[in-house]
């Protein structure tokens, strides 16, 4: 059995906006979302200052306390983002939530920080257990996003929690649309999240990988461009109710698009250098699952993180698929690095572009590296675009590798 699987609710959480309206106006103004942390002048050797934050965000005051206690800031973007999008395809408190009938592929890169924070200091510098409370392990999990959303909308069907670093959120759309196509769920809720903590940026000021531009915030990161010097990290959450055609059909839901295919591999190579050949090879199993050629897609949205190597071996990888005609840009010069977010997120403003017509451009992308492969990169301003098909691509640490393919709704 092979089912259609279409869009019929999107929403998300970013550091340039809450809602679709908020982002296009910064996409299409070149406003990103980045900000000089200072809080994290305290930490010794820690060379990045950047970060793309959530600016404002609280959990809203109608979340019940019995509800959100197990939840850190990660599982309470996750749940904001997944309660608009329910919201938008009009099945907020609908019974198939509670059906068995639906399910959720969401993840991030891990669970929330500062709980594992009490862990670490309590069990590691304190030696004791006193201060460890009940909920923070559920707050820490790696599965926190995807069992705090099933507990919070009685949502009783199959949970998929991807935690697969910055493929978490493609893998969550991905492995949803999955599962609806053979039959297993009649809708999922599919995306991911990421709560902005210093330790992600860590993560990357070790490896020499984080942009060190400090005091121009507004002017990094610059994916594919000769002059950048690394990735910002960002937080957010994306959601897509994805749901079998028949199903929404019958109660005649508002359809955006259709999940046309989905590949994902590992290159199995090395746990942090890029392979081109394993970004290719999962463009052409997202584009053989699609059952279409590559020119047959009409943009293509990067991952883009701006570090050195990894502009440079996708930039290979998308050549030797689509050439040098697709347009290509990629968001993270808005976002930043959203992680775990990154792939719902990038596949939710993508999708929002493709219903109007146009793509962002790449900002700060001024001059391309010319060590990156020459493709149509849309950079300095938006670009009118009539797009029928698209892809979004997502890559992550320990080779893992996703692309994903939507088409414009056909009846």
């Amino acid at each position: 059995m092979s089912r259609r699987v279409v869009v019929t609710g999107m929403a998300g959480l970013s550091p340039i906006g809450c809602d679709w309206k908020q982002s296009r106006d910064a996409l299409q103004h070149g406003r990103s979302g980045i900000q000089r942390i200072a809080a994290w002048d305290e930490i010794d050797s820690l060379r990045t200052r950047l970060a793309g934050p959530v600016a404002g965000f609280t959990a809203p005051s109608h979340y019940p306390r019995k509800s959100v206690r197990a939840m850190g800031r990660v599982s309470l973007l996750a749940t904001r983002a997944t309660e608009l999008a329910l919201e938008d395809a009009g099945l907020l408190g609908d019974p198939v939530l509670h059906s068995g009938r639906c399910g959720i592929s969401y993840g991030s890169s891990s669970g929330s920080p500062p709980a594992m924070g009490v862990y670490t200091r309590q069990i590691y510098g304190g030696r004791t257990t006193r201060g460890i409370g009940a909920n923070d392990y559920l707050q820490l999990m790696s599965h926190t996003c995807a069992a705090n959303l099933a507990q919070f909308f009685g949502v009783r069907g199959r949970i998929i929690p991807t935690c697969s670093a910055c493929t978490s959120g493609s893998q969550g759309i991905g492995y949803g649309a999955e599962a609806i196509r053979f039959g297993l769920q009649d809708v999922m809720l599919a995306g991911g999240a990421e709560e902005l903590d210093a330790l992600d940026a860590a993560v990357f000021d070790v490896l020499y990988a984080a942009s060190t531009r400090n005091d121009e915030p507004d002017q990094t990161p610059r994916p594919f461009d000769v002059d950048r010097d690394g990735l910002v990290v960002g937080e957010g959450a994306g959601c897509l109710v994805l749901e079998e055609l028949e199903h929404a059909k019958r109660r005649g839901a508002t359809i955006y698009a259709e999940v046309l295919g989905f590949g994902t591999n590992c290159d199995g190579l090395h746990l942090t250098r890029p392979d081109p050949g394993g970004m290719e090879q999962v463009m052409r199993l997202g584009l053989a699952a699609a059952g279409i050629d590559a020119e047959a897609v009409d943009y293509v949205n990067a991952h883009g993180t701006a570090t050195d190597a990894g502009d440079i071996a996708e930039s290979q990888a998308t050549l030797a698929v689509y050439g040098d005609r697709t347009p290509v840009s990629t968001l993270k010069g808005h976002l930043g690095h959203t992680l775990g977010a990154c792939g719902a997120l990038e596949a939710w403003l993508a999708l929002e572009m493709l219903r109007e017509g146009w793509v962002a451009p790449s900002l700060h992308l001024e001059r391309v590296d010319p060590r990156c492969a020459p493709l149509d990169y849309v950079r300095a301003e938006p670009r009118e675009l009539a797009c029928e098909t698209i892809a979004s691509n997502n890559f992550a640490f320990g080779g893992v590798n996703t692309s994903l393919v939507f088409r414009r709704f056909r009846s």
